[in-house]
Order: C-alpha cells, then sequence, then structure tokens
C-alpha cells in the first residue's frame, strides 16, 4: 500500500535540526571513527595466524572451516541470559537458535560474551539498587570487551530491561561499523492487573494487609518468564528501539515460548547477515542518527514512557556523536499527543496495547501526521513505515502484513486526531532549585500545582518512619536528597509511592522533590525528580530546611523554594551523602570509581562524558563533571558539615 509523503511537523524538523548543529563536530568525529574501521570482507582477514587460530580453536565443522577460509562474515552474539530474571529467562536457547539461522544465511555466529543482567524490582529499596544506575557502564564495557576480537562483522544483541539495552547499544556504538541488532524476549502473559496490585501495596503501607496478602499480589502479578507488563523502563526500551529501527519489525512485544517468538529470533540471525555486506550494509552508525533519536524521543513521549529515558537517551546519543539535551524532551513534548494508556498511566498492561494495534498503529499515525521522520534506515531497510506492518507466521513462514488503520481498544491506544492528551506529559521543571523532570500524564490536573512546607529526608527508611508515625498526614511536599548519581548512585525511589497515594487518598496536597529516579513506574503522585545540580554538588536542594515552602507547578514548569536566593545561597549545608568508607557493602566498594567519575543527570549520569575539566567557581575546585573529579564533591561536603 502507498502512502502520500507527509511534511515533517515544524517543531519537530526545528528540534532535528538544532540537535544536528549542536552535534556536528561530535557527530562528524564519531562517523569518521567508525567509517576508518570498516573493512571489506571478513574483518578477521588481519588477524595474524595465532590470533586467528585462537579465535576458532573451540569451533566445530563447517563453522570451524569458514571461519579458517575467511569466507563467511563472523556475527557475535551478546546476551544479558541469566534464569533468575523473568525478562531474560527466555533467551536461554537463543544462542542456539541463532548460530543455526546464521549459518544458513551463510555466516558464523559465535557466543561473543554474557552482559550483566539486575532487576530493579529485586532490589528496589535495597542497597543493591544503588549499582543499578551504574550497571548500564559495566554492560556497555562488557559488550565491548565481547566485541573486540575483531572476529566480527555483526551482532546480535541479545536484552530487554531497564539498564541493559541502553548499556548494550553504549558499547555497540563504539563499534559503529558493524551491522547490529537487538533481539528481544518479549513480556510475560498478563496477570493480577496493576491497578489491583497497587491497591494491595497502598493497603499494606496502611498496616491493611498482611505482608501474605501483598507477597499474594505481587506473585500474581509478575508470574512467569518474560517482562513485566506494566509501562516501565523495560517495556519503554522495546517501544523505543523498535521505532528507533534497531528491532525487526513487531518483535518488541510478542510473547515468549511461541512459535513467533523464535521465528522473529530466527530471522534476527539471518537479517544480520544481509546487513553485513553488500548493497545492503548497514552499520548500527547509519541507523543511530539524529532522526533516530528524534524518532525514539517522540514515541516515548506518544506512549507515556519512562522517565529514566531522558538519561538513557541522552547517554546512548553521546556514544553516537549525538547530543541530546532536556529542552529537546521538553519541546518535543509540547508538540507530542499522548496516544497511549498503559499502566500506570492507565489501567491497560502492554499485552493489551499490544493487542490494540501495539507499535504498528502508533507509528502509522504518527507518522500520517508528520511526527515521525520517515526517511531513517532500519536493520529491516530503509524507511519506517516498514514499521506499520506485523509479523505473523503464514503456514509456518515468518510474514508480515499490514495492520488495521484504526486502533482495536480507544481506551488504551487512540489516533493522533483523538489524543488523550494534547502533549506527552513529559516536562522539564526550572527554578532556584535548579532543574528537574517531571511525568504527568497519569497525575490528575488538580495534582499538577502543590505549594506546600517542606519535609526533608535524605533516605527512604527515615521517609518510611515518618509516615508511619503519622507526622506526615498533612500538605507537604516530600524532599529525598542525596539520592543523585554522584551520591549513591540514584536509586529508584518507587517504593515511596505507596505512601506518597496513601497521604494524597487521605485529601492532602502532596508532592515528590528528588535528586534521585521514580522510573516508569511512577504514577499518580506529582513528582520532581532527577534534579540537578543534586544535593551531592551543593545543589540548591541541599539547602531547603524543614518547613520551607515550596512551589511545584508542572503546568507553567516552575520548581522553587520560596525564600530569596542570598538567603537559600547563606545556608549551611546539613547532610551528606555517603563517605567512601560508609558507601560498602552489597559490592558498593568496587563502584567506588564510577561514582567519583560520574556525571550530571541531565547529561546522562554517564561516565563516558568529555574529559574537559570545567571549574566550580563557588568552591574553587574541580567540579565533579563526566570524567573530571579529582576530589570528590562528598568528600569536601563531608568536611563542611563537620562529620
Amino acid at each position: 500500500m502507498s502512502h502520500p509523503t507527509v511534511a515533517v511537523h515544524p517543531v519537530v524538523a526545528e528540534v532535528t535540526d538544532r540537535i544536528a548543529a549542536r552535534s556536528a563536530e561530535t557527530r562528524a568525529a564519531y562517523l569518521a571513527r567508525s567509517a576508518a574501521a570498516y573493512e571489506e570482507g571478513p574483518v578477521r582477514r588481519g588477524l595474524a595466524c595465532s590470533n586467528l587460530a585462537h579465535g576458532f580453536a573451540a569451533m566445530e565443522g563447517v563453522d570451524k572451516q569458514a571461519l579458517r577460509q575467511l569466507r563467511a562474515p563472523g556475527v557475535a552474539i551478546v546476551s544479558s541470559y541469566n534464569d533468575m530474571l523473568s525478562a531474560h529467562q527466555p533467551m536461554q536457547d537463543y544462542p542456539s537458535w541463532l548460530k543455526k539461522s546464521v549459518r544458513t544465511a551463510g555466516g558464523v555466529a559465535q557466543f561473543a560474551g554474557g552482559v550483566p543482567a539486575m532487576c530493579d524490582g529485586i532490589t528496589q529499596g535495597r542497597t543493591g539498587m544503588e549499582l543499578s544506575l551504574f550497571s548500564r557502564e559495566v554492560i556497555a564495557m562488557a559488550t565491548a570487551i565481547a566485541l573486540s576480537h575483531d572476529m566480527f562483522d555483526a551482532a546480535l544483541l541479545l536484552g530487554v530491561c531497564d539498564k541493559i539495552v541502553p548499556g548494550l547499544l553504549i558499547g555497540a556504538l563504539s563499534f559503529g561499523h558493524l551491522p547490529a541488532i537487538l533481539v528481544p524476549a518479549g513480556p510475560m502473559n498478563s496477570g493480577l492487573p496493576n491497578k489491583d496490585k497497587a491497591a494491595v501495596r497502598q493497603r499494606y503501607a496502611e498496616g491493611l494487609a498482611t505482608r501474605e496478602e501483598l507477597l499474594d499480589a505481587e506473585a500474581a502479578s509478575y508470574h512467569s518468564a518474560g517482562t513485566c507488563t506494566f509501562y516501565g523502563t523495560a517495556n519503554s526500551n522495546q517501544m523505543v528501539v523498535e521505532v528507533m529501527g534497531l528491532h525487526l519489525p513487531g518483535a518488541s512485544f510478542v510473547q515468549p515460548n511461541t512459535p513467533l517468538r523464535q521465528a522473529l529470533t530466527e530471522e534476527a540471525g539471518r537479517r544480520v547477515v544481509a546487513l553485513s555486506r553488500g548493497e545492503e550494509y548497514t552499520p548500527v552508525s547509519q541507523v543511530l542518527d539524529e532522526k533516530a533519536f528524534v524518532n525514539g524521543i517522540i514515541a516515548l513521549l506518544a506512549t507515556g514512557g519512562s522517565t529514566n529515558h531522558t538519561m538513557h537517551l541522552v547517554a546512548i546519543a553521546a556514544a553516537a556523536g549525538i547530543q541530546l539535551s532536556w529542552d529537546d524532551f521538553s519541546d518535543l513534548s509540547a508538540v507530542v499527543p499522548l496516544l497511549a494508556r498503559v499502566y500506570p498511566n492507565g489501567s491497560a498492561d502492554i499485552n493489551h496495547f499490544h493487542a490494540a494495534g501495539g507499535i504498528q498503529f502508533l507509528v502509522g499515525t504518527l507518522l500520517d501526521a508528520g511526527l515521525l521522520h520517515e526517511d531513517v534506515h532500519t536493520v529491516a531497510g530503509f524507511g519506517l513505515r516498514r514499521y506499520t506492518q506485523e509479523p505473523i507466521l503464514s503456514d509456518g513462514e515468518l510474514v508480515w502484513r499490514d495492520v488495521p488503520t484504526r486502533s482495536l481498544d480507544e481506551k488504551v491506544l487512540r489516533p493522533v486526531w483523538r489524543p488523550f492528551a494534547s502533549d506527552g506529559g513529559l516536562r522539564m521543571v526550572a527554578g532556584n532549585l535548579g532543574r528537574a523532570v517531571t511525568k504527568v500524564s497519569a497525575v490528575a490536573p488538580e495534582h499538577r500545582v502543590v505549594e506546600a512546607p517542606a519535609r526533608v529526608f535524605t533516605t527512604q527508611e527515615e521517609f518510611t518512619a515518618a509516615f508511619r508515625a503519622g507526622e506526615l498526614d498533612r500538605d507537604v511536599v516530600v524532599v529525598v536528597r542525596q539520592q543523585g548519581p554522584q551520591a549513591n548512585g540514584m536509586p529508584e525511589l518507587h517504593g515511596l509511592t505507596p505512601a506518597l497515594g496513601v497521604l494524597m487518598d487521605r485529601g492532602f496536597r502532596v508532592a515528590l522533590l528528588t535528586d534521585g529516579r521514580m522510573s516508569g513506574a511512577s504514577g499518580k503522585v506529582p513528582a520532581a525528580i532527577q534534579v540537578t545540580p543534586e544535593a551531592a554538588v551543593g545543589g540548591p536542594i541541599a539547602r531547603i530546611c524543614d518547613g520551607d515552602l515550596i512551589r511545584f507547578d508542572a503546568r507553567t514548569g516552575t520548581l522553587d523554594v520560596l525564600v530569596t536566593d542570598d538567603e537559600l545561597a547563606a545556608r549551611a549545608l546539613t547532610d551528606a551523602p555517603p563517605s567512601e568508607a560508609a558507601w560498602h557493602g552489597t559490592g558498593r566498594e568496587l563502584f567506588g570509581a564510577l561514582r567519583r567519575a560520574v556525571g550530571p543527570a541531565d547529561q546522562g549520569a554517564s561516565v563516558f562524558g568529555a574529559l574537559t575539566p570545567e571549574l566550580d567557581l563557588a568552591r574553587g575546585v574541580p567540579a565533579f563533571g563526566q570524567g573530571t573529579m579529582t576530589v570528590p564533591s562528598y568528600a569536601l561536603h563531608t568536611q563542611e558539615v563537620g562529620q
């Protein structure tokens, strides 16, 4: 079916152009490096005999001969498989499937390396969560190690959740000359509705449900292999990377352990061989350009996806030489309508979204409205319109077909001309407390402006104790600081949500202000998150006192403590993040170097930044920037508060 060419929306075009302009120098340098690394034919031809022999020593049969004779492209399999985490368990059999399909396409696949995969659902509220964000950098480095042997002409990246997909991509982009396809596992089938699970959580927070009742609800919700079905960072990952052209069309939300899931996985192996050579050669550096990142942001906004991607997409783009800013997200959000209601932004789960038309309908309606760039490279070929088709099995063969041009359930998924909201619900707020991200797609309009006294905490445990003691039964802005990337790895604070929800249900005006994260699981509670500068580097959030009146206005985009700037600046710091000695246990001491090197949230909270020192004029010492810190800023703060 042919489609008329639609002009790109002027704001989408303007944002894309300014990203390209600000990135011109870094992008050109990146593309030059990637082009220089490309070689015609199998890259392993350049290896010395001893090196090459090591590379195929463990192989057998035709694969060994093909590698030795330098006649077949080599394909790396990099996987986050483990059998503890439901989202990754289905990948157990993927390497054997992929090796066979790559072989039939004329290539040789080798399992090049595994990457760690941790689950924020398990570590939520525990010290292990303080390693979660840093695990993205570890995954990126592990991916680079796997691809570093000069044995490979393409890569298959097996991953799903939270930090795993961004880490795989950051690592793969260091090998920008290689074609790469992301291979997902799909969501578990629907269990206990997320709204019912959240209700039990709130009752438990109030002491009205037992631990056994809570565990029953959680186990009925998270009950089998596959990704969790709410629309958190894991499913946002799948949405974003498919619209960026890195999945096969329709691959994101096909459930595991089904014939279609296996067929899509096997096709990824055949397809990456085709992309590795000849006229179809399509390296990952070509797929992930400025237009692809804008498309990914728009898909995120149109579906009310995870706030974590305001950091992850910035960090991934930087690995491709592209400079994204939070202003890009905010400006796009103003013109991209909200088209999906998936929990926590609605009652449906991701399986309902997929059944209603899913990514294929979403891409179609956004393209027809000029809200996506169609002229992009993808792993399926040139042009994003390919992603309006869904995969099916016809007589056992994988084929793609057009989807209905209307949503099959407008309670879940709508066209551009009949949206749930006129904007994407992801906004930036700024004021004398710095900058922050807020997600209002699940927040009722009457709760989007809160002016109330502050109550300050530095740990989740302090907050929980105050809630249980009844100290928060009032209008309040809960401030949880010393939770930024440089303080303690920027853990998600999703465990605060049930208690905050209880306070709202009691009729109080409540908001959360934090330099930590809340992820895609954030819901009805108005929250200004990822505040930067964070408390650990002396950001204004570090100087808020109990009782200060704070105004948080998500409508106008303002975030202020209602004291004079002079008074705020004159206040002494009263708390500090953990010292080096205190930040230990659960392996945290092994990540001290990353904590010292990590950059701010609005620059991706990454350790892989430019090595340009920045001067902290307030102190006259080197600032805690990306790769620049010589004196830990938390150590300076410890001295200031006399600890």
